[in-house]
């Protein structure tokens, strides 16, 4: 499992928060509390807005603990929104194309998890995707290709829609092909304005997520980046977290199984 943080509010330095606290997302690249294994070295990535409506993005495939331009870079770039994410491969190939956080346009998107039988249903799940959205597909991983099915259109007008139709599609495909694996999801997405903070498991096993609003903005982890874990609030399995200007944060059901049409046997056996 990666580990992944997302930061939205008053501009700030990305270092304050990927490097400089104690269990920073640089320390969880290679020592993660939270997760099977501690340590997540196939890769990392940074996202943020400027002065474009597009994102910036530096992302390769070093170990985050092992790269002296990211220390660089966080230390001078300023943001009001921004993504960082270590990578834990689940099985595709540690390279820069292949690390979060994914951008098409003004979105951007990061994901942990995993779509369970993905070496099984890959083709299946890119035979989805428009001849337009497959020619900005770069890499080879999973959640890249959950990103680019999303619809543009829906996009613009309810994000979470587009999310939630892109995980019902998933898990029919998952289902029809017999993959009794797991579809887990923690995911970040933004246009650069709003910001949108997801938790969803199709089994008991939640990938862990926590938030915190601080005097800067919202804080969203895989797991606290301090020692002062009181200060963090769990983001509750199959929610939705959004945070839009001007306006408080607020949480909506993400529910993706009611959607779903599971087997016969299934239907039966409940």
């Amino acid at each position: 499992m990666c580990r992944w943080l997302a930061y939205a509010g008053r501009p700030i330095f990305l270092e304050n928060l990927v490097c400089k606290p104690c269990h920073s997302l640089v320390q969880q690249s290679h020592h993660a509390a939270e997760c099977l294994a501690p340590t997540n070295g196939d890769g990392f990535g940074l996202g943020w807005y400027g002065a474009w409506s597009e994102p910036g993005l530096f992302r390769d495939a070093m170990p985050a603990w092992n790269d002296d331009n990211l220390k660089c870079l966080t230390h001078q770039i300023s943001s009001h929104m921004f993504f960082a994410h270590v990578r834990a491969s689940t099985g595709t190939p540690s390279t820069r194309v292949n690390c979060h956080p994914f951008a098409s346009g003004r979105w951007m998107f990061m994901h942990n998890g995993q779509v369970g039988g993905w070496h099984r249903i890959r083709r299946a799940i890119e035979s989805r995707l428009s001849d337009s959205r497959y020619a900005e597909r770069r890499g080879s991983t999973d959640s890249e290709a959950l990103f680019l099915m999303m619809d543009p259109d829906m996009l613009a007008v309810d994000p979470v829609r587009a999310l939630r139709d892109v995980l019902v599609e998933t898990r029919q495909i998952m289902l029809d092909a017999g993959i009794g694996e797991a579809l887990r999801l923690t995911a970040a997405l933004t246009d650069g304005e709003r910001f949108y903070a997801f938790r969803y498991s199709s089994d008991d096993r939640v990938p862990t997520l926590y938030w915190q609003k601080s005097a800067d903005g919202i804080i969203v982890v895989s797991e606290p980046i301090d020692a002062n874990r009181d200060s963090w609030t769990a983001v509750p399995s199959s929610t939705v977290l959004i945070v839009e200007p001007g306006a408080e944060p607020r949480f909506e059901p993400f529910d993706v199984e009611a959607a779903v049409r599971f087997p016969a046997t299934r239907v039966a056996a409940e």
